[in-house]
């Protein structure tokens, strides 16, 4: 009788030694160390549109206190939550007014300082690591699920991701075109606020992964449109974001840009537009965007590949 205790007491020792070896531990892009299942989730607050609707697919959204401003996805789902500003400024005040037990932060959200200050007043802020890939898409998505404790509904996006990825690979296989399409990013803030992506950027990896060749490779990041290269690097295809496409007054306003009157892609008036989280977040729609646009750039695959 006096050893069962003792037995127990072993067992239960033995498992937790057990449990803790096979504990799944995060590190995120501060390379801090996680322990999900010490987090609390009570009021989460995600900063970057593409947490806030991963969050929402996992169907975690109970969880939410507070999204910033580029959280757009769902619409009717974050249309009721508040807004704690621009994932690019914020402030500490604003953030830590709403009382947040856990914040979830792009890698790009900033300030600096701001995020200091959101540690030092002692709320739990994971930074969760980004990768203009469908890979870094899917890993982004199952660290999100690992932290809320539900790996299992990551799966199922991620499977949604691959079958529309390979759906666009069947379009530009359909097409049997001799070469990629030469497109063009343009980021709009107005007719006077024009500037084209180079290598390196989110535009950039979307161009790619829906077989197309973007169409200014001789620098990183973005610089101001010009005339003169616009004419020599010839698109084939004009991509905007599409509350960029109306900054300039539509399709017809692109002919009035400079340079992109005589380029291949306005005579054949090949002119795209997407939503910015969608085409540019990395989000679990990432498939559906590479597929949508796919068809954009391979539009005589439409009937031949049977895209939907």
């Amino acid at each position: 009788m006096t050893r069962t205790p003792k037995v127990l007491k072993v067992l239960a020792t033995l498992w937790a030694l057990f449990a803790s070896a096979f504990a799944q531990t995060l590190q995120d892009a501060r390379g801090q160390e996680i322990d999900p299942s010490t987090l609390d989730l009570s009021r989460v607050i995600t900063l970057g549109g593409d947490l806030t609707e991963i969050v929402f697919a996992l169907g975690q959204s109970d969880t939410l206190a507070a999204v910033d401003t580029s959280s757009l996805y769902p619409p009717e789902g974050v249309a009721a939550l508040p807004k704690v500003g621009y994932v690019r400024q914020l402030s500490a005040e604003g953030v830590l007014a709403l009382n947040p037990s856990l914040i979830l932060a792009g890698e790009d959200a900033g300030p600096p300082e701001v995020l200091a200050q959101l540690g030092e007043a002692g709320v739990q802020l994971v930074t969760v690591p980004q990768e203009d890939s469908v890979t870094g898409a899917k890993a982004k998505i199952d660290f999100v699920a690992a932290l809320f404790g539900v790996p299992e509904r990551a799966e199922a996006l991620k499977r949604q991701i691959d079958l529309d990825v390979l759906e666009a690979r069947l379009i530009t296989d359909a097409a049997r075109a001799d070469r990629a399409p030469k497109v063009m990013f343009i980021y709009a803030r107005g007719a006077g606020a024009l500037s084209v992506s180079g290598t390196g950027t989110s535009a950039h990896a979307m161009i790619a992964l829906a077989g197309g060749a973007n169409a200014v490779t001789e620098y990183e990041g973005y610089k101001p449109l010009t005339a003169e290269a616009a004419v020599a690097a010839a698109p084939e295809v004009l991509l905007f974001l599409a509350r960029g496409l109306e900054s300039v007054g539509g399709v017809e306003g692109v002919g009035t840009l400079p340079g992109l009157a005589q380029t291949p892609a306005w005579a054949a008036r090949r002119i795209v537009a997407l939503d910015d989280l969608y085409l540019l977040g990395f989000t679990p729609r990432v498939g559906q965007a590479v597929r949508e646009l796919t068809q954009a750039f391979y539009p005589e695959a439409q009937l031949a590949g049977g895209a939907r």
